[in-house]
């Protein structure tokens, strides 16, 4: 038989469960200063439409501008965590 090649997990937490590299590199993304003040933005946007009873307002801009910022951040790590 060949030999088996180990292989360094990417992303370990503290538990054996395999975690999905993906979703922790969006979590480390949106702490990152350029997604932070986005999160930000949209948690701002969240509860000022909450806080209506009748609007038309959405927070979609906000919504697609953090998850462009994260997903770009996210681009840049993730294909190397994948086997």
């Amino acid at each position: 038989m060949g030999k088996s090649v180990e292989h360094e997990p990417a992303v370990e937490e503290e538990s054996d469960e395999l975690v999905d590299p993906q979703t922790v590199l969006r979590e480390r993304c949106r702490e990152k200063p350029e997604c932070a003040k986005l999160v930000a933005r949209l948690e701002e946007c969240n509860e000022r439409v909450r806080s209506r009873v009748k609007t038309s307002e959405t927070c979609h801009e906000e919504v697609i501008d953090m998850f462009h910022c994260v997903d770009h951040c996210v681009a840049k790590d993730l294909f190397h965590h994948l086997k």
